[in-house]
């Protein structure tokens, strides 16, 4: 149980952890697209704005060098934003003839490949947008005539990727060292709850162990009564709390065992068939006293790798279960076959309420309607089930349960 708490300790905080890494990383790159972005706009606004030409070196009043680059953001001026740039563009007159093509400020497009691109982008119908690596924005004069400006954006996509790979590699390094972290405290963590469980434990075996012996005293003090004085309805009351005692006992020690380590080393194969005929037929005459319609379908050679004992006190709790909540007059069965690769066996019985919690079942000391149990006499503390919980946990299976048209079903499936 410490171990299973400690793995979920460390499996909730690495999820925590990966989300926020993954919500910070994805920050970043979201935000280097964003100005990425701005930047092609501006320096596509400065290529466009100066018709393809070179923004004035310097101040045109006093004549002196523009500042530097300052701030946070350290944006270029617009000459060297311009002058830093690969960019081609082709003149159209107004009667749409090229009358001047200026692939000077770029060494991988050639003139044909220039006009053959601004042909393309004036046949869209869109005055700015993307082409290839490019990006294109169309400025027209007032004497009709248009210039198609051609950016070269393929350095940001290279900027996007390795952007994205150095904080994938950071965000990697940096989950690894937390799970490492996460593990080395994990046990400080779960401290404190470990001793708490380590108590509760160690009160209910030693509460279990010493309940045995005066329940013992008074079974065998209830039969001493039974042999002199003859069965009677106060003997025979305390004989039928003393087995429910008995049993809660044993339920209580088998959990409290189960809680504190998981042994796999007597795993055998088992023909689960053979378990189950022989675990249904004990139950034939006590439905029968019900008037329960009792029926099996059980197939052949279904074979399973678990614990008998346990497999065996599993199958005993749900036809237990099934016998004392199946109202007089219906139906029971008990059904066995092997499924999609699953073995799997279940129990249907009829049930007169069908708002019931399925999951809430398997709660340990849960009871669905403790005043009305009570009163119909069906004794129990809640505990059959959550045993089997427990068993099937251990074995790596499943056990869930299901309601409709007025029956329950308790299914059991294992791996073969």
């Amino acid at each position: 149980m410490v171990k299973t708490l400690k793995r979920k300790f460390v499996i909730s905080s690495m999820i925590a952890i990966t989300t926020l890494i993954v919500l910070l990383l994805g920050a970043v790159n979201i935000g280097n697209i964003i100005i990425k972005k701005r930047n092609v706009e501006r320096t596509l606004s400065v290529i466009t704005n100066n018709a393809g030409s070179p923004p004035p070196m310097r101040n045109d009043e006093s004549d002196a060098p523009l500042p530097p680059p300052t701030g946070f953001s350290r944006e270029k001026n617009d000459y060297d934003t311009f002058m830093s740039s690969n960019f081609f563009f082709v003149k159209y007159d107004a009667e749409g003839n090229v009358v001047l093509t200026d692939t000077s400020r770029t060494s991988s497009v050639t003139e044909d490949k220039a006009k053959e691109y601004a042909e393309s982008v004036l046949n869209s119908g869109d005055d700015d947008g993307k082409i290839g690596d490019y990006r294109y924005k169309i400025v027209s004069s007032e004497l009709g005539d248009k210039t198609v400006i051609f950016l070269d954006t393929s350095g940001d996509i290279g900027d996007y990727l390795r952007v994205l790979v150095l904080s994938g590699l950071v965000g990697f390094l940096c989950e690894v060292l937390m799970l490492l972290l996460v593990i080395a405290l994990s046990n400080r963590a779960i401290k404190p709850i470990a001793e708490n469980m380590a108590k509760q434990k160690e009160f209910v075996t030693n509460a279990g162990h010493e309940l045995k012996t005066p329940l013992a005293i008074i079974s065998a003090n209830a039969e001493a009564m039974e042999m002199i004085n003859g069965e009677n309805k106060w003997t025979k009351n305390i004989v039928t709390q003393v087995e429910r005692l008995s049993k809660m006992t044993e339920n209580l020690l088998f959990l409290s065992k189960m809680d504190e380590y998981v042994d796999n080393s007597n795993k055998v194969s088992m023909n689960l068939s053979e378990e189950l005929r022989k675990c249904t037929e004990s139950y034939i005459e006590p439905f029968s006293m019900k008037n329960v319609e009792y029926t099996t379908e059980i197939a052949e050679g279904l074979n399973i790798t678990a614990k008998p004992d346990e497999i065996r006190k599993l199958i005993n709790i749900l036809l237990d279960n099934m016998l004392k909540y199946t109202p007089e007059g219906t139906f029971a069965k008990v059904i066995a076959e092997e499924d999609a690769g699953k073995v799997m066996f279940k129990t249907v019985n009829a049930v007169e309420d069908e708002n019931i919690d399925t999951k809430a079942l398997f709660d340990r000391f849960y009871r669905e309607n403790k005043a009305r149990t009570q009163e119909e006499g069906k004794s129990g503390f809640g505990i059959g089930l959550s045993v089997a919980k427990e068993i099937m946990e251990h074995h790596k299976a499943k056990i869930y349960s299901k309601v409709q048209d007025k029956n329950i079903e308790f299914i059991v499936e294992f791996k073969k």
